[in-house]
């Protein structure tokens, strides 16, 4: 009996191990986080086959009290706080409205269109795609219209 609640008590500690791999080195889902929920899964079982059902029952109350313990340690430390981004995004997408384009605008391709690529109107450089299939850079361009975030424009040389 000795031995079986050893066994039992180390596969928690591996259990416990591999979450803290998981959570600390390996993030996402691995085989270390795999690994840590099918030996904290095996443990239980292990008892009921070892200990009966009295003391499966005891293992397993205990090792839901053992690991939410655990997962509110962690949630709680400053471990995670060191290692988190902490930083805002402050910007954000300028419409191409805000930068002044109108439909009807003419401007130059920086890149092949085919069919999205560069393009400069004036002073201002901005994502176009093309309504032909493809135009060549420094071709001549008309903005036909905007669609949101999209400069849907066309070869003035067609």
């Amino acid at each position: 009996m000795t031995l079986s609640i050893t066994i039992i008590v180390a596969f928690a500690a591996i259990a416990i191990i591999l979450f803290l791999l998981e959570i600390f080195l390996f993030p996402g889902v691995t085989l270390a986080g795999i690994g840590g929920a099918l030996f904290a899964i095996g443990g239980v079982v292990y008892s009921y086959y070892t200990l009966g059902t009295a003391g499966g029952h005891v293992t397993l109350g205990a090792s839901l009290v053992v690991y939410g313990a655990f997962f509110y340690w962690i949630l709680r430390s400053k471990s995670l706080r060191r290692i988190a981004l902490n930083t805002t995004v402050d910007s954000k997408l300028a419409s191409t409205r805000d930068m002044g384009l109108n439909p009807g605008d003419e401007g130059i391709t920086l890149s092949r269109l085919a069919p999205i690529g560069k393009a400069r109107f004036g002073n201002t450089t901005v994502e176009a795609k093309s309504m032909e299939s493809f135009i060549d850079e420094q071709t001549p361009v008309v903005i036909m219209h905007i669609e949101g975030y999209h400069v849907i424009v066309k070869s003035i040389q067609n």
